[in-house]
């Protein structure tokens, strides 16, 4: 009995201690970020934790880095949170009407739809690059708000996961809707959306973390200051001076800061979705 319980708390130990190894694996490289945003540069990459701290990185950015020039932090701010939830919400509303469409509706064409959905999803978003910019030009959308955001506005990948998840609902609660003179678009946010909280948490955080650091579209279709996102002016401050490891690793902490806010938050509902999709 005795025996059996030291190898019981043996055990219990390793698997412990194999968490935590794998916990500080997991956490030092963002930890380390945030030791050397904070660092001298002098200490720098230079140790696996600084000697010494100031908040020149951070100073340095917001003085305007090496030009001196005063940057629209504000305003880029803004923008980046303004374009990154229009974005999600146009997202997720498409992705929920057309994955309805693609798991309840019986149409004509529904598995070539459903079959492109993820054919399509194979192909890296670069290669649409060039022509969705030639179309937002030709609609004069370029350098706007609407140019930023309408291009994200589709999601397969949202389209893909909501399809499977309304696929798994009985279509009993559609048919009692229905009876009852429901419209589809009724039954889409009244029942459907409702039922499927734990996935839209899942999706949402993904979809917004995307558009939060998308970099390469912003940069191309932003041409004035005042319409600058917060990753196209940092990628400015940076580019045309060469590397600055410290404000580098500020940066970086900056462009975080709100994705984790938002996990804080709906760090629970996130579990639970992806529990729910694993079962």
């Amino acid at each position: 009995m005795v025996g059996t319980n030291r190898n019981s708390k043996s055990k219990l130990t390793v698997r412990y201690g194999l968490a935590v190894i794998l916990l500080f694996i997991m956490v030092y490289p963002y930890l380390y970020m945030v030791l050397n945003s904070f660092a001298d540069w002098s200490q720098v990459d230079q140790k696996f934790i600084p000697s010494s701290y100031s908040t020149k990185s951070y100073n340095w950015l917001f003085s305007g880095g090496e030009t001196g020039i005063t940057r629209p932090w504000v305003s880029s701010f803004f923008n980046s949170v303004l374009v990154s939830i229009a974005s999600t919400a146009l997202m997720m509303m498409s992705g929920i009407m057309v994955a309805y469409a693609l798991s309840k509706l019986n149409f004509r064409g529904r598995d070539t739809i459903n079959n492109f959905v993820l054919f399509h999803m194979f192909f890296p978003a670069i290669i649409l690059l060039i022509p969705t910019f030639l179309i937002v030009q030709k609609v004069s959308l370029y350098d706007t708000y609407w140019g930023m955001i309408l291009p994200k506005a589709v999601s397969l990948w949202a389209i893909f996961m909501y399809t499977n998840f309304f696929k798994a609902i009985p279509s009993v609660f559609i048919e009692a809707a229905k009876l009852d003179g429901a419209s589809d678009f009724k039954i889409m946010y009244r029942i459907m959306l409702p039922m499927s909280k734990s996935i839209t948490t899942v999706i949402f955080l993904f979809l917004i973390m995307e558009r939060w650091t998308e970099l390469l579209w912003d940069m191309i279709i932003v041409r004035s200051d005042d319409m600058l996102t917060l990753n196209v002016l940092l990628s400015q401050m940076f580019g045309p001076y060469g590397t600055y490891p410290g404000p580098l690793y500020a940066a970086s902490v900056l462009l975080t800061i709100p994705i984790i806010i938002l996990f804080i938050f709906f760090g629970k509902k996130f579990q639970e979705g992806m529990q729910f999709n694993l079962k």
